[in-house]
């Protein structure tokens, strides 16, 4: 029955999604609505699969289906995932060229763009209140690494691997090895 729930809730969320971090808020809903996981494990699958190759959300349904059911479970979330996106990919295949030039699609297309950016924003609160904002107030050492790491890709052009081994180790450093 927890593979159906997983399919269903991942299809669901795969159909009122637009793909990437716009999928980041109805995942954290749907699995912790279902009690398939907690705020912290969602945050850390959300680390995990942006530092994992391909895309956001199929790591994010491949990571929760596993915690919910393991590998069925992990089968599941991406089929839910995946048959919405191969649905409409074919449907707008077929009836691509009747909609190319349409304003009302033009326009439609216009409207999207900041809801998606609304989403992406909910969703950097909701990440930096869980991240940087714990039971005892301000983690301090972790908005330093957060810090340093803007500055590092900002103003130093420094990449995202990089950044990402620096604030691994640095985390490593301060909360396993200092236990700060």
């Amino acid at each position: 029955m927890v593979l159906l729930k997983l399919y269903w809730s991942f299809l669901l969320i795969g159909f009122g999604s637009f793909g990437g971090l716009s999928m980041i808020p109805q995942i954290s809903s749907e699995v912790l609505s279902h009690g398939w996981m907690t705020v912290e494990q969602v945050t850390d699958i959300v680390a995990i699969a942006e530092m994992t190759p391909g895309p956001l959300g199929l790591n994010c349904a491949t990571f929760a289906g596993m915690q919910a059911a393991g590998v069925p479970g992990a089968i599941a979330a991406n089929l839910g995932t995946l048959t919405p996106t191969l649905t409409l990919c074919a449907a707008a295949a077929a009836f691509f060229h009747r909609f190319k030039d349409s304003r009302i699609m033009q326009r439609i297309l216009l409207g999207v763009r900041p809801a998606c950016l609304g989403m992406v924003l909910g969703v950097l609160v909701s990440l930096s209140l869980s991240s940087y904002w714990g039971s005892s107030g301000l983690n301090c050492p972790a908005v330093a690494i957060g810090a340093t790491d803007l500055v590092l890709l900002l103003k130093y052009k420094v990449s995202i691997p990089k950044i990402l081994l620096f604030s691994a180790g640095m985390g490593f450093l301060l909360f396993g090895v200092l236990g700060i």
